[in-house]
């Protein structure tokens, strides 16, 4: 007899790709279905197991191996390639052993960057869904080259895209810009889309009222689900209690430090400055950085890794006791919020993008490649919640340029108008995971169609 199941006899299995850009956000998402009163668990790499607990929240954690112990440095790609050969069978045996439980998986959720796991999930018996990490721009502009109606190579200083604003070729995503840079990295972004036609879902971490224009042209394509800005609930909804952090962290953050040294100066004064996980700036570079921080005359804090604390200008530390904090790592996302921040230097990544966004903090956009330049050409001509810095001939942000823009923001005339629509943002981010919100609609409604789906299989 056909019934509906109960959101507590659902089962999902979530596999994130293991770099911070890409846990967090699945996790997040994980947090979320478990709210709705479904069974979660993630599946941790093992080579970075060290950093995951075995619990966040309500979501259960399961370590698989991807083929790396941790130790030592992996080139990316080949990491890629080695986590998709040895993962499939990982997967394979995680969901044969909860089959023979009273609690067997029915859905998988996976990192859009790991197209083969749908048709792994198919064959295990499961239905599955990609989640995209990227904003819904980036990712239709890699299902335009995917379909071949954004021809490479990109010839002609602007392209015209469907539902998109006239972009210049330096606007697109690095690996389409400068394809034969990164040939590897463009077909491992561009295949996400190889079976995008079979999912019957497909999540974004995005919302509604942000790039409404290029989610409607995708839904005429595929369906599509807009689920965030998916960053911690207490700094948006608040109904996920005590859910401040992600939970799974890959530095160590220096949280007392950060928090005191803020804690003692005046609101909208500090200026935040952070690169992600990954990027790694030139000596030069980081020499311009820290000669417009000191020109700004702003307090700053700078997280500079510790693989790349080498760089930094000799003595800078010592020059900038009194307006300065070089950290190695800091929660984010408490740093954001803090009423003393006025200003965010970032590379424009999406989860920086999304959490700015989300906390209302004006950006002064310093992109550096992948989806951070057409990230930060919404963010300055589009939503108007920052502005873009500029390179000179040879590709370095010089630090009159990094000084004038902090200042033009904390206390120019333009500053005020970015302010009112940073804080316009804000209030969109939080109606569309609140009750009745767009994103928060678009996860019951999925957890609705998969009781129904599910039991009617039943």
């Amino acid at each position: 007899m056909e019934r509906e199941l109960k959101a507590s006899e659902i089962h999902i299995l979530v596999l994130p790709y293991p770099v911070q850009g890409h846990l967090n956000p699945m996790l997040q998402f994980s947090k979320r279905l478990a709210l709705k009163g479904l069974r979660v668990m993630l599946l941790a790499a093992m080579s970075i197991s060290e950093s995951i607990p075995d619990q966040a929240g309500s979501v259960k954690i399961q370590r698989i191996c991807d083929g790396f112990d941790g130790d030592g440095k992996v080139d990316s790609l080949v990491y890629h390639e080695r986590f998709s050969v040895v993962v499939p069978q990982s997967l394979r045996e995680v969901v044969a052993r909860q089959n023979c439980s009273n609690c067997p998986f029915n859905f998988l959720v996976y990192d859009s960057t790991l197209p083969w796991a749908l048709d792994v999930a198919h064959r295990l018996g499961l239905d599955a869904a990609p989640f995209f990490t990227q904003s819904a721009v980036v990712s239709a502009l890699y299902y335009h080259v995917h379909r071949g109606t954004l021809k490479m190579p990109v010839e002609g200083p602007t392209v015209t895209v469907p539902s998109m604003p006239l972009l210049a070729v330096s606007d697109l995503p690095s690996f389409i810009h400068h394809m034969d840079a990164y040939p590897s990295i463009l077909r491992l972004v561009v295949d996400q889309f190889s079976n995008i036609h079979d999912a019957n879902w497909t999540f974004i971490n995005t919302f509604e009222q942000l790039e409404n224009e290029v989610l409607s042209w995708m839904r005429s394509q595929w369906p599509v689900k807009t689920v965030g800005p998916i960053i911690p609930s207490m700094y948006l909804d608040k109904r996920l209690e005590d859910d401040r952090d992600y939970g799974l962290s890959l530095f160590k953050p220096n949280l007392d430090a950060c928090q005191t040294w803020l804690d003692q100066k005046q609101a909208a004064s500090v200026v935040y400055v952070s690169f992600g996980s990954l990027a790694s700036l030139g000596e030069e570079q980081m020499e311009e950085i820290s000669q417009g921080l000191k020109r700004s005359n702003a307090h700053f804090i700078w997280v500079v890794r510790e693989s790349e604390q080498q760089k930094l200008p000799t003595n800078l530390v010592e020059e900038t006791t009194d307006k300065g904090l070089v950290v190695n790592w800091c929660n984010q996302l408490q740093v954001l919020a803090h009423q003393a921040v006025g200003c965010f230097l970032t590379h424009c990544g999406w989860n920086s993008t999304l959490e700015a966004l989300s906390l209302g903090v004006p950006m002064a956009a310093m992109p550096q490649w992948t989806d951070q330049t057409t990230n930060s050409k919404f963010i300055a001509d589009v939503w108007k919640v920052g502005l873009r810095v500029k390179r000179d001939e040879s590709g370095i942000v010089r630090g009159e340029e990094i000084a004038l823009c902090i200042r033009e923001i904390m206390e120019g005339e333009r500053g005020n108008e970015i302010r009112k629509n940073a804080h316009r943002w804000k209030e969109l981010a939080k109606e569309a995971v609140d009750e009745g919100g767009s994103s928060n609609k678009n996860i019951e409604e999925f957890v609705a169609e998969l009781a129904e789906v599910e039991g009617d299989a039943s």
